[in-house]
Parts: structure tokens; sequence; C-alpha cells
């Protein structure tokens, strides 16, 4: 390409005002008649024209492809029916005439589907954001057009009014069907959070789309409660109740009867999960004499706002008698009928503190503590010297659920409590000291009851190996045995004391059934889009887990074992719903995903999300079904599409391969016609 430009000897107001002056004086010249003006005029301006020194360009230049964008959805909406086989076929037949197109650069962009390296799950279809990105080093006048293949299901699409976020026209190519059936089901209101032992609503909605109303069926799911039918109207709110029977996670899977014609079933499912909490943790502490220890049991459960703490402590045993008037003791009476018949099912732990038989308890209401835990309830022993005598508990009818019996000895002397095996692997009593010390840096005891181990496990042990804290289950119960009731020289700080606090509260929480201290535990942890499946035993065997999808589909997976008892493995998570998990021994559900998610929120495919930002753009809404438009080169200033046609505007940018410089005015050529004027001028002056 040519073109002329001035690279100047001066600025150019001095060449303008030299100008000026040598107009001037031709005016005065050829005013007063002078000889050889108009030659001195010539010279002047070869001369003025020289000092603006004008050149000649020659520049190469090389037309720039136009860069067009294929953004091809994957998202899960594009795997129903056909929708994906379309979609490939399109974006091949779109390349291959793309690449007929002299000057076009065509990019494949893939956007939709959950990225390999996010932590977070993607929430709806967003393929404008992988646009930006994908073209944010192309300028903006190279872009050619943008084609989105997809079901028209986008969630960053612009609204109308906003202008479109890439340049050029946006051609949107329709992948499924016109006016499809869909049946969805919704969570419209559902608690984050329920008391355990009460019901919460949850509030749903069905809805069909491009069909009419009437009534369907529901399926309700609940881990360890047989499966429920209801029916439920159609495009009308429906509570339903959930009972929360457990603290942590109370998962509920609602799923509803497919519609004849419908074209996925994907989004008749939805999960609902509610966290059970205890309202108040009711304790009932009985000790039985007062000493040094007491106040450790009492200001540790006080300490707990969510513990309703009834105590009391025996000062006046019936078998002591003395000439005391009874109206001048200022003594409240034991009220063992009203705690251990009435009320004791009120009570989700009773612990006794260094009780001995001393005739407070008859044996109906200790066999009503049996009772008690075999249903459910909870108990736990701190052992004093009386229970190596006669007067011991074990001598009663909890004898039979208390996992350790009296030998009749009690040790006297200093003792280090140790972690056993089996205690490294009980969340009760694992990582109470550093892995790297062989021997716990916390103070002694002084005294042990020495007791056999019956059944259940020893967690703690003190004087050659002799059992310390043993735990137990006893029916749908659970039972805790200490056999010393030294613990407060470590609330006390003797010899640096020891960790009382934190062993006391996650015994009485593993008593009270919290779903993070189980020891013979089973779930499963959504981790960004995968599944961690854990399994915790004190055992040391780990048996494969039967893994059952939300589709219905089973799984086989192996564990890879750990540390502290627990062994994992690590699933994709590819479907939304509940995951069972089964080991032969233990059973354990997991909700994925989001209950109401936007990909699931209207799977049909429609043009009215893309409509605004096609018309902003001046692209075209064309259906696959109806075929693939053909291509055309425009021109910018060109409609961009029609019907049955897509336009690629042809932007014409470039760049310069090459530049060359010719003067116009040359020094030599200048200087002969200048002194040729000036001889010439010179003449017809002397004439």
């Amino acid at each position: 390409m040519l073109s002329i430009t001035f690279a100047p000897m001066f600025d150019w107001i001095f060449l303008g005002v030299l100008g000026v002056a040598v107009v001037s004086l031709a005016g005065l010249g050829v005013w007063r008649r002078a000889r050889g003006t108009y030659w001195r005029l010539g010279a002047a301006a070869l001369l003025l024209g020289a000092m603006t020194n004008p050149v000649l360009v020659e520049q190469e230049r090389i037309l720039n492809a136009d860069v067009v964008a294929i953004v091809v959805d994957e998202s899960t909406s594009q795997r129903i029916g056909d929708r994906g086989a379309k979609t490939e076929q399109a974006v091949q037949d779109l390349t291959d005439r793309l690449g007929r197109l002299r000057g076009v650069d065509a990019r494949v962009v893939r956007a939709g589907a959950r990225a390999e390296n996010s932590k977070d799950p993607v929430d709806g279809t967003h393929l404008f954001d992988a646009v930006q990105r994908s073209l944010a080093n192309v300028p903006r006048n190279r872009i050619g057009a943008t084609f989105l293949i997809t079901d028209g299901q986008v969630h960053d699409a612009p609204s109308q009014g906003e202008a479109a976020p890439v340049s050029g026209p946006v051609h949107i190519l329709l992948t499924g069907e016109r006016n499809e059936k869909d049946r969805q089901l919704l969570v419209r209101n559902a608690p984050r959070f329920g008391l355990v032992g009460k019901a919460v609503d949850i509030e749903i909605l069905v809805r069909d789309h491009n069909a009419s109303g009437g009534s369907t069926r529901m399926t309700i799911v609940q881990h360890g409660q047989p499966d429920r039918i209801v029916t439920v109207p159609v495009g009308q709110p429906h509570s339903i109740t959930l009972d929360i029977d457990h603290a942590g996670a109370n998962i509920l899977q609602l799923q509803v009867a497919p519609m004849a014609g419908e074209i996925t079933q994907k989004n008749n499912r939805t999960i609902v999960q509610v966290n059970g909490v205890r309202e108040r943790l009711r304790v009932l502490l009985v000790s039985g004499q007062p000493h040094p220890g007491e106040r450790v049991w009492r200001n540790f459960l006080k300490a707990d706002p969510s513990v309703d703490l009834v105590h009391f402590t025996i000062l006046r045993p019936p078998e002591k008698q003395d000439a005391t008037p009874v109206r001048e003791l200022s003594l409240i009476a034991f009220p063992i009928r009203e705690l251990f018949d009435v009320k004791i099912n009120d009570f989700d732990l009773i612990i006794f503190d260094r009780y001995r038989r001393r005739g407070v308890l008859p044996g109906l209401y200790l066999e009503n503590i049996v009772r008690y835990v075999e249903e459910g309830g909870a108990l736990l022993t701190a052992a004093g010297p009386a229970f190596a005598t006669q007067s011991s508990l074990s001598h009663t009818a909890l004898g039979d659920i208390l996992p350790g019996a009296p030998t009749g000895k009690v040790i006297e002397r200093g003792l280090r409590p140790k972690v056993t095996h089996s205690g490294n692997r009980h969340p009760v009593t694992a990582d109470l000291f550093s892995a790297g010390d062989a021997v716990p840096r916390w103070g002694r005891w002084f005294r042990q009851v020495e007791a056999t181990r019956s059944r259940g496990h020893t967690l703690m042990e003190g004087v050659d190996g002799k059992p310390l804290l043993i735990l137990d289950r006893v029916g749908e119960g659970r039972v805790a045995q200490l056999l010393s009731d030294h613990i407060w020289l470590w609330a006390r700080g003797f010899e640096d004391g020891g960790p009382h606090s934190e062993i006391l509260r996650r015994l009485a929480h593993w008593l009270m059934k919290e779903p993070d201290l189980e020891e013979e535990d089973l779930r499963a942890v959504a981790e960004g889009h995968n599944l961690t499946i854990v399994r915790s035993s004190i055992e040391d065997t780990y048996p494969p887990v039967q893994v059952t999808l939300p589709s219905g589909i089973q799984k086989t997976v192996t564990l890879t074992k750990g540390v502290r008892g627990r062994a994992r493995a690590t699933i994709p998570a590819d479907e939304m719903g509940i995951y069972r998990l089964d080991d032969g021994t233990r059973t354990a559900v997991t909700a994925f995903g989001s209950p109401s998610p936007k990909e699931l929120s209207d799977m049909r495919t429609s043009d009215k999300p893309l409509a605004p930002v096609a018309a902003a753009s001046g692209g075209g809404m064309h259906w696959l079904t109806d075929g693939l438009p053909n291509l055309r080169r425009v021109s910018t200033d060109r409609n961009h599409s029609g019907s049955g046609w897509m336009g690629v505007v042809a932007n014409r940018d470039y760049r310069v391969a090459s530049v060359r410089q010719t003067p116009l005015l040359p020094d030599l050529l200048i200087l002969v016609l200048s002194l040729g004027a000036l001889v010439w001028a010179w003449r017809r002056e002397s004439s």
C-alpha cells in the first residue's frame, strides 16, 4: 500500500512563518511588477517543499486471520438423549466449514463441565466466563464470531439491555427439541437444624413443564427407616415431616415418579440434610461421699452450657445413727423414686462417683438402671476403694452390665496412666499425647482398683497392664468404667497434670452417642468433586465397601489403611443424591450436591436465556434439528445473520511486514531546480 508522509526538517510553525514571508514578498513583487518574481517564487516554493521532506511510503501488509470461537456446552443437561451426539457432530461440521473460509482461525472452547483443578462444585452452566478467558489475548477487532453449541440453559448470560460480553456476532446453535416435557422436584423450604427427638417440616414443590397438573407418587428414603410412598399434588406446595432421630446429619432423599414423555429423571430427585442437635443434655451425678475429685466432675459438667446437671452427694447414709433430731438437719432427702423410676428416661447420662451399697438405692431401682442402659441410656462409674469390697456395685444388678469385675485388691502406689493399643485407635483417647512420645508426659495417680475385664475395650491401663478405663456397649446403650478416683490430681496440676478435661469431655460425649466419637464408624465426606470414604475401627481389618450410587449403580471400593485406626478411599462423585455405603458390618449414607442446583432447575432446551445476547450482538438463533445453517463472510457494516445463514465478520485487521520509504524531492534535484529558477529570474531582470 502506497502513502505520502512528511518528515519536516524544521518545526511546522517555522515553516508556516517562512511560507507567509515568501508569499508576502512575492505579492509585493507582483504589485510592483518586478521582473523574475514568479521564478523567484518557484525557487522559494521548491526550497520550502524540500524543507517539508515529503516521503513516499510503501507498506507490505499481511491480513490477520479472524478468530472464531466454537463454545461447546458440556454441562450435565447436555447428556440428555442425543444432545451430546448432536453437539459433537455440529462441532465437526462447523470446524470443517470454517476451515474452508479464507482468513479464519477457528478455536474450540469446551466449557460447562467442572474443572479438574477446581475444589468447589460448579453451580450452573457458565459459558461466557470460559469464552472471555479463552479470548483474553485476542484483540476485539480480530474476533469474527462466536458460536455457542448448547441447550440454551446458560446461567451467566447477560440479561435484556446488557451489552454482549464478547465482540462480534454471537450465534446460538440449540441441540435439543422444541416443546420438551420435564418434571422437576424442588425443595422450597427446609431448616438447617432440628432438635433430636423432634420432627421438622419440609416444603416441596413438584413442577411439570409443558404438561398438565394433577398428582403423583413420591418416595421418601431415610437411612435406618423403611421407605415411604406418599401422594403429592403437582404445581402446589406440599409439606412433609422428617424425624430427627440422632445428632449430626439426618439425610432425606425424595424422588417423584417420572412423567410420560419427559426428557430426563435427573431432576425428579432431590436431597434434604438437617443437622440434629440436642436441646439440653441432662446428666445425673451421684457422689457416694465427699472427696477431692467430686468437684472435678461437677466443674467439668457445669462448664458445658449444653449440659443440665443434677448432682446429689450422699452425706448421711441410712445406717448412720446419732442423736441429732431430723428437723435440725439441713439436708435434702434423696428422691430415689423420682430419679430412678419416674424420670430416669429423662437423663442422657448417669454417673456414679465413688458410690457403694449403703442401703440408699434398693435393688429394684438398680434394675431400672440396667433396663435404662439396655434401652439406649448411658452409665459411667468412677470407682473408689469401696469398689473392691462387698459394698461394690459389681455385687448388684449393675454387675451384669459393668465390663470390669474387681479382684478385691486396691493398688495404692504411683502409676502413670498409659493408652493401650485399642486406646490409640479409639476416638476417646486417640491423639491425647504426641505421637513422637513413647511415654505420655503427664502426672501420676496413686490409686487403682484392680479388676479383670470380661468384655468391652480397655483404652487406658495402669500398674502391670491392669485395666484403668474400660468402655463397652450394652444393648442399645453404653457403659464406661474408670477404675481410679485420682483423676483430680491432673486437675490440680500435680506433676504438670494431664488432659483430664479432654478425656472427660470425650468420654461423656461418647456415652451420649456423639457421631464424631464412634470407634466403629463408616462415613463419606464430600471433598470438592470427590467422595472420601473413611472407616474407623479398633480392629486391624478393613473389608471392602460396597457403594451404591444415587442412580442405583454399585461399586466395590478397597480402603487404604492409615493411622489411628482409620482407612480411607476416594471416589469421584459424578451424581447428585444419596450415596449408600455398606462393608458388611456397618452402613452409612451421605448426601452429595446442592438440594436445588441451577443445572437441574430446568433441563429443557430453550432459546429464551440467550435471546438477548444474540439480538444485542447481531447473531442468530438456530435449532440443529433444522440442520446446520450456511456460513458467510460479511463486512462489519452488513447484517451478521439471516434466515438459514450465519455470518463471520471480515475485520480486515492486518500487520505490517515491511516498510520502504522513497523521498519525493531528492536534494540534488531541488538544488538544480532552485538554481535554475534563480538564474532564469536574474536573466529576466537583466534584460
